[in-house]
């Protein structure tokens, strides 16, 4: 496996719209997520897209493919963060210069459609990627959930460790405000981790944002579902027929006898079409009684705060102590 080199305050954090145009559509809060980043001491270095937009993307797949490839190949850049995420990241695969990654591995984080980002650089080069915040959509949050958030990036990806211990946020928020008009703090809800399962469970995390996972799976860029996997999911919204049709793909393609567990993030804004059921109850009918283990509510997902996630390192689910750790080093030592 390859690992990116930890962050450090007055780091460079390249910043790039592999979909949807957040720096165009939401101006306030890109330059309030900006500054935010600056103030904690980090240098932001905009890709080339940073101001542009054609309808619904950034630009084109080209366009969008080289500002990504430009920031892999800048030796400066340590960090390379989405702006948002969007719908068609994946069209940018066959072009990424996984090469230049493989030779100057840095870190690579953002959730949501950059899923298929993540996955396809994880195939292609295994380096170690990261699920979680997008400059615009998590640090243009206001304090504290965008505190929360900053916290778990530092802690995450600024000092080597051997070993973690996720801790569950006390609140967390999916409720959506008009981002050209909100100025303050959202309300939010008291917090629950759910651990469906007896024992322990170990394996490597893979995973992402459900629906975009679909848009690579089958191809060599969306790494080989491995026995004991341990499985990240978790949309956005979504109604519940769209979510059961993605559980059921799941099942049909055999991934439910092979993961050892499945993490199934908060759904922000679930729509249950007036059934009152959750992702989780939706889940639960689609394995029928199949015995996997389930951490239902992990924080690594569309909502506030948000939590760092290595992908492709060595995870574990202690069902009996509800804990999720990490068991081994995402970062370069």
């Amino acid at each position: 496996m390859l690992y990116p080199q930890a962050l450090r305050k007055g780091d460079k954090i390249g910043f790039f719209s592999p979909s949807s145009p957040a720096t165009v559509f939401a101006q306030k809060r890109f330059q309030r997520a900006k500054t935010y980043l600056e103030k904690q001491g980090f240098e932001l270095v905009a890709g080339s897209l940073t101001g542009k937009s054609d309808h619904y993307r950034s630009g084109s797949i080209q366009e969008r493919a080289e500002e990504f490839n430009q920031l892999i190949r800048d030796a400066s850049v340590r960090c390379i963060m989405s702006t948002i995420g969007g719908s068609n990241s994946n069209a940018l695969l066959p072009y990424i210069d996984y090469e230049a990654l493989r030779r100057d591995p840095k870190i690579i984080i953002g959730y949501s459609d950059v899923t298929a980002l993540l996955m396809g650089i994880s195939a292609q080069t295994e380096l170690v990627t990261f699920y979680g915040p997008a400059l615009v959509a998590s640090f243009g949050e206001f304090p504290p959930l965008v505190d929360e958030t900053f916290a778990s990036f530092v802690e995450m990806l600024s000092s080597p460790k051997d070993s973690y211990v996720y801790s569950m946020p006390k609140a967390w928020t999916d409720i959506r405000y008009n981002w050209d008009t909100q100025d303050s703090a959202k309300p939010t809800y008291p917090n629950q981790w759910r651990f469906i399962g007896q024992g322990s469970v170990q394996g490597r995390i893979i995973g992402g944002n459900l629906n975009t996972l679909a848009g690579i799976w089958g191809s060599h860029y969306m790494p080989k579902i491995q026995h004991g996997d341990i499985l990240l999911i978790e949309d956005s919204l979504k109604s519940i027929e769209t979510v059961e049709r993605s559980f059921a793909h799941l099942l049909a393609c055999g991934v439910f006898d092979k993961v050892g567990a499945v993490v199934l993030g908060k759904h922000e804004l679930f729509d249950d079409k007036g059934t009152e059921r959750t992702p989780l109850d939706v889940l639960l009918e689609v394995l029928n009684g199949q015995p996997v283990p389930i951490l239902y509510g992990f924080d690594s997902c569309h909502t506030h705060p948000m939590l760092v996630t290595p992908l492709g390192v060595k995870g574990k689910i202690d069902f009996d102590r509800h804990e999720f750790s990490l068991e081994e080093n995402w970062l370069l030592r």
